[in-house]
């Protein structure tokens, strides 16, 4: 694997580790980033999602796709942008921003090793 490849592939398994938290034990994972616990469907729904974007990344990183990297580089700088707006529209809170900073590093790590080449 390229290194862009190993850095979408590692991203992959955070991905699948978040995905299955929000799954199964999703107020283990909001509660310490100050959000209210909740026995809502919608966060495993989306637990759910996570889960098979990170299938994604694990299974299609060993091809060493350069438009796949650069698609999943710019969805993950874009998650920032969503979140920005979701808090300044009061939908929630600034602490969302902290999930999204993760998506802003992993995208700047494999940004950099495609510009590396």
């Amino acid at each position: 694997m390229t290194t862009a490849a190993k850095t979408v592939y590692y991203f992959g398994f955070y991905l699948l580790l978040l995905g299955l938290g929000l799954v199964f034990v999703p107020n283990l994972i909001l509660t310490p980033f100050g959000f209210e616990a909740t026995r809502e469907v919608w966060i495993r729904v989306l637990g759910a999602v996570v889960v098979n974007l990170g299938v994604y990344y694990v299974f299609l990183a060993p091809t060493n796709n350069e438009a796949f990297f650069k698609m999943t580089a710019f969805t993950r700088l874009l998650i920032m942008l969503w979140f920005a707006l979701f808090v300044v529209l009061d939908w929630a809170k600034p602490a969302l921003l902290l999930f999204a900073a993760v998506d802003v590093a992993g995208a700047l790590w494999t940004w950099n090793a495609l510009r590396k080449g």
